[in-house]
């Protein structure tokens, strides 16, 4: 059957009936995405390849959701490192809307950093606002319907799920001008948070002295299966003022042991030496049964009843910029000829600060005034510069690269995306291309930003039916 003759098949005047027409159906039935056109920052011209990029533009258009029941694509996997996500994302724009309100905007950018700009191109951004989420183009299909009188009026977007990877994403609100999608670009990739310090404190310390006290606590058996830390009970003190001790473990060869029993005060008004008990931990299964975790080990004290030693150390200041702790240094007593010097050891918090003192030896032969305790200073720590964005900062310890998502110097915070390495308290954290160079205080967050990675709600709850601090938590030993 011939054709219609009263279409002329092909002439401009049905191409732009065909066009409008399409036009309004997006507008009626698409929904309002967002376009961020991919800007090339450096490529390798060897093996063509983008190395880093941008998106500091935005454009509105519509579009229609093929995939109108839901994403394709493999859909969410559970992976040993959390959720991974595959959705697929399958839109269609107008031809026309695209070409007369993006690209004219696309062609006055310079051509290294723009490859195409009369069409969308692979490596784009979409942004989809119904699901809050980033997607990138995969493939335009060009030629979808095919040829209807002679012209092709959509592109078809065949897009995947953003991953983050050497982009720069947004700085502020002044990065895109959308608020909506910078905080989308800024929550992509892999986040470290850092707190940052420029000047550290020195930590100080008061001491007490005692007499009848213990003056140290040796470890006559260092015992086995200790999978857990056991408690140390002292004998009490006629007086009241009862020594206090907590016991250090260790492993080798998956053999825990008892290391060493430190104290925290040395007592006073002891007459005999006290009774030392190393009391393991105990937990008790469902059906009953109790296990204890580590036998065998035993320790006795040493008691002083003639001299003065130490009886407690106070934190009076934590001090700040510990990465590791610090040396202890106590004053020797007077006169020097046969007395014997206090010693311990310092623990930091995990916001490098000091937040303990242990007692190897309280020494012997002190007098009221002559006990002083102090720290090491924290390491030389000088701020300088400004971290820019998407630099690339390296850890000057861990050797940990990652690119600047934001800078608080304010607040001290640094925050870092798609990180290579992990980043430790002490390093010095050097922008390559500013120059700037900060401490590591602490890490203040390290974690996929995904409202779905639910690794550690999951171990939580399972450490609620399982006891994985056991040998063998599936059975009985």
């Amino acid at each position: 059957m011939p054709l219609n003759p009263f279409f002329l098949q092909g002439s401009a005047s049905e191409q732009r009936l065909v066009q409008n027409l399409i036009n309004e159906q997006l507008s009626m039935y698409g929904i309002e995405v967002v376009y961020l056109p991919r800007k090339l920052i450096n490529t390798d011209n060897i093996f063509r390849e983008v190395e880093s990029s941008t998106f500091n533009d935005n454009f509105a258009i519509e579009a229609y959701v093929n995939t109108y029941e839901g994403y394709t694509g493999a859909g969410d996997i559970m992976t040993k490192f959390g959720m991974s996500l595959k959705d697929d994302l399958v839109v269609t724009i107008s031809r026309e809307r695209f070409e007369d309100f993006i690209a004219p905007f696309l062609l006055t950018m310079p051509d290294d950093e723009i490859d195409v700009a009369s069409r969308p191109r692979e490596g784009d951004l979409i942004y989809f606002p119904l699901g809050q989420r980033m997607f990138e183009i995969k493939f335009v299909e060009h030629e979808k319907p095919f040829y209807q009188l002679n012209k092709n009026y959509v592109y078809e977007l065949q897009c995947e799920l953003f991953e983050l990877e050497d982009e720069a994403g947004g700085w502020d609100q002044e990065y895109t001008s959308n608020e909506e999608i910078d905080n989308a670009l800024l929550k992509y990739g892999y986040m470290t948070e850092l707190k940052m310090i420029s000047i550290g404190s020195t930590a100080q310390l008061g001491v007490n002295i005692a007499s009848g006290y213990v003056r140290k606590i040796y470890l006559n058996n260092d015992g086995y299966d200790y999978t857990t830390i056991p408690t140390v009970a002292i004998s009490t003190s006629p007086t009241g003022n009862n020594a206090t001790a907590v016991a250090i473990t260790t492993s080798v060869n998956n053999v825990y042991s008892v290391e060493e029993i430190l104290l925290t005060n040395t007592g006073a008004g002891y007459t005999v030496a006290p009774t030392v008990t190393i009391v393991s931990t105990a937990t008790t299964a469902t059906n009953g049964i109790t296990s204890y975790h580590g036998v065998g080990a035993a320790a006795t004290a040493s008691l002083v009843t003639d001299s003065i030693g130490i009886g407690t150390v106070n934190i009076l200041l934590p001090g700040t910029g510990y990465p590791i702790a610090p040396d202890l240094y106590f004053t020797s007593p007077t006169p020097a000829a046969g007395i014997v010097t206090a010693s311990g050891r310092v623990l930091v918090s995990a916001a490098n600060t000091v937040s303990e003192v242990l007692i190897i030896d309280a020494g012997i032969g002190y007098t009221a005034g002559t006990a002083i305790a102090t720290v090491s200073s924290p390491p030389t720590i000088t701020g300088i510069g400004t971290y820019e964005l998407n630099e690339e900062v390296s850890g000057s310890i861990s050797c940990a690269i990652g690119r600047v998502k934001t800078w608080d110097l304010d607040e001290g915070i640094l925050k870092l995306g798609t990180t290579d390495g992990t980043f430790a308290a002490g390093d010095i954290a050097i922008g390559a291309t500013s120059g700037a160079r900060y401490t590591v205080d602490y890490i203040m967050a390290s974690e996929f930003d995904d409202k779905y990675d639910q690794n550690e709600i999951l171990e939580t709850e399972a450490d609620k039916i399982i006891d994985f601090s056991e040998g063998n938590p599936f059975g009985q030993v």
